[in-house]
């Protein structure tokens, strides 16, 4: 069975070069990156890496990664994520896997982002993966309140099993919006913006410059942003 999320995040790979800084995004598309990346530095490749998640440093760190701070860069040449949903204009939504406010941060600072996803992750509209928020913990229950008063129907994630919540990286929550479908991505986004308590949230808008899209036929899709079109389809032999 063909591996979609490896075979792009492989390929994502080969747009590293020498002496770049490179951000790593969170997740299990990036655990192939970073694998492959680190077999790059094995055989000599010269990189810095910039982390969004303590998960990220530690698999980064155990592959022979050198990393660099965010405060001690002046930006980011490239920076590879995966995405949970993306729609045909390159827009998104990320933080299932809780790394958001890092992960926006690094996307805001890279001079490209490519994102590297399975073809189940492209959508027409976005909305029907939850809609991540990072909360303050201190007063969140007000501002679940305020967003269920908005009809986002929000729920605080917790871990498995447990009526723990989930703390992220930063010491904070995640309240997940059940949205279905974002009729107006930008509207929504300023309005999160405008909510006191919510520290990030997990609409990536405008972000994104390419996309790679492992699909079942073991092809990969490229999508460049404003072109909306399929720039390349290369067949990998493994």
């Amino acid at each position: 069975m063909i591996n979609m999320k490896k075979l792009a995040a492989e390929k994502a790979c080969e747009e590293i070069k020498e002496g770049m800084i490179v951000g790593l995004g969170t997740g299990s598309t990036t655990f192939y990156a970073i694998d492959k990346i680190g077999r790059r530095v094995k055989a000599g490749l010269k990189i810095q890496a910039v982390v969004t998640s303590n998960n990220t440093e530690k698999l980064a760190r155990e592959r022979g990664i050198p990393l660099v701070s965010l405060n001690d860069v002046q930006d980011i040449d490239l920076t590879i994520d995966g995405a949970d949903e993306v729609d045909v204009a390159l827009n998104g939504i990320k933080g299932g896997g809780g790394a958001l406010f890092r992960e926006k941060m690094v996307a805001l600072h890279s001079k490209r982002n490519l994102w590297v996803i399975d073809e189940t992750k492209l959508v027409s509209e976005l909305g029907a993966f939850p809609l991540p928020v990072e909360v303050l913990p201190f007063g969140y229950r007000q501002v679940e309140k305020e967003l269920t008063k908005l009809d986002f129907h929000p729920r605080l994630r917790k871990q498995s099993n447990s009526e723990t919540p989930v703390v992220t990286d930063n010491g904070n929550y995640i309240l997940d919006l059940s949205l279905k479908k974002i009729k107006n991505t930008e509207w929504l986004a300023q309005k999160l913006d405008s909510i006191s308590g919510i520290l990030e949230h997990g609409l990536f808008l405008q972000l994104t410059s390419d996309l790679l899209i492992g699909k079942k036929d073991g092809t990969i899709e490229k999508r460049t942003s404003g072109s909306f079109r399929e720039e390349a389809k290369h067949q990998i032999n493994e």
